[in-house]
């Protein structure tokens, strides 16, 4: 079979996939220090072509799904309002999450990106935007971000992966003019972060985990072999993506795990038809080691403001 026909083939069982399902979850949001209130559970897109990131949004959508997360950096922004646009949903009713790279600010040049992100995105406004990695001049970007709230290009405002530099995410809270409404980071039982979680409660910032089922793509064996995720998973008749994720819900997180295939889209939502006991909630607890699977430092990352994704 070459490529093309595999291609093909792929795009037509996610058309059909899309066409087949109906909505069957009600979206659950968490409210933020905003006003406003982001839906808790949503469909990543990290390392998702264009047609990918398309095409997976739009079974999400069929499915209930009404959050998507994507970045700038990720190169699918097309992708992402392309399905929404398509969809025949509301634009409203969908929420829209982007995140700017340290290329789009580290110059002063942050309003000139998000109307670039806006027009990659087809979209007259985004509902949420993270300054993606604490490195470049990031105090510019939360300036540009600010600013854009102002103007209604921008609904609300985080930071993502600031919990790498606590020096960076405390200068800025003593210096916005808007709080960062959410932050996103790495987050699953294995890297908890219980500190820096109770540090943004007591600001009142709310808390998003990226890839919470794996830790990272190194981490789907590690995590989902584990003996208490396992015995979880025997004793509830779910998978362990799904405990994982139940935990996520649960602690009062946001979650976006990413999927590509049908039926892991369908399985990742099915989560709000089962409750973990309170004594297996602190089993998953015990289970935090501060592993991070992504395991670049501080002074690693600093290469990110000179990649430039493009446009």
């Amino acid at each position: 079979m070459n490529k093309t026909v595999a291609m093909m083939l792929s795009t037509a069982a996610l058309a059909a996939a899309a066409g087949t399902a109906s909505p069957k979850v009600k979206p659950v949001t968490i409210p933020l220090n905003d006003g406003r209130a982001i839906p808790q559970f949503g469909l990543g897109t990290y390392n998702s072509s264009v047609a990918e990131a398309k095409d997976a949004l739009a079974v999400a959508l069929k499915l209930g799904y009404r959050h998507v997360d994507t970045a700038h950096a990720y190169r699918n922004e097309r992708g992402v309002g392309a399905a929404v646009k398509e969809s025949g949903i509301p634009r409203e009713e969908i929420w829209i999450t982007s995140k700017l790279w340290p290329t789009d600010y580290d110059h002063g040049n942050a309003a000139e990106s998000i109307d670039k992100m806006l027009e990659r995105l087809g979209v007259d406004y985004i509902d949420l935007v993270y300054l993606h990695q604490p490195v470049g001049d990031y105090m510019a970007g939360w300036r540009g971000l600010e600013e854009a709230v102002k103007q209604g290009k921008i609904k609300s405002i985080g930071i993502s992966n600031f919990d790498m530099d606590e020096r960076a995410f405390d200068e800025i809270i003593a210096k916005a003019k808007i709080r960062p409404a959410i932050v996103q980071i790495e987050l699953h039982p294995y890297a908890q972060h219980k500190a820096f979680r109770e540090k943004c409660k007591k600001l009142g910032i709310a808390v998003e985990g990226w890839f919470p089922p794996l830790g990272g793509s190194g981490g789907n064996a590690t995590l989902f072999g584990d003996k208490t995720i396992k015995e979880l998973a025997a004793k509830y008749k779910k998978s362990p993506a799904q405990i994982i994720l139940r935990w996520h819900v649960q602690e009062g997180f946001s979650t976006i795990p990413g999927a590509r295939n049908p039926d892991y889209i369908k399985e990742n939502i099915e989560v709000y038809n089962f409750k973990l006991s309170e004594d297996d909630m602190k089993k998953i607890r015990g289970l935090d080691k501060e592993k991070r699977f992504f395991t670049s430092t501080l002074a690693e990352i600093q290469h990110f403001k000179d990649w430039n994704p493009g446009d």
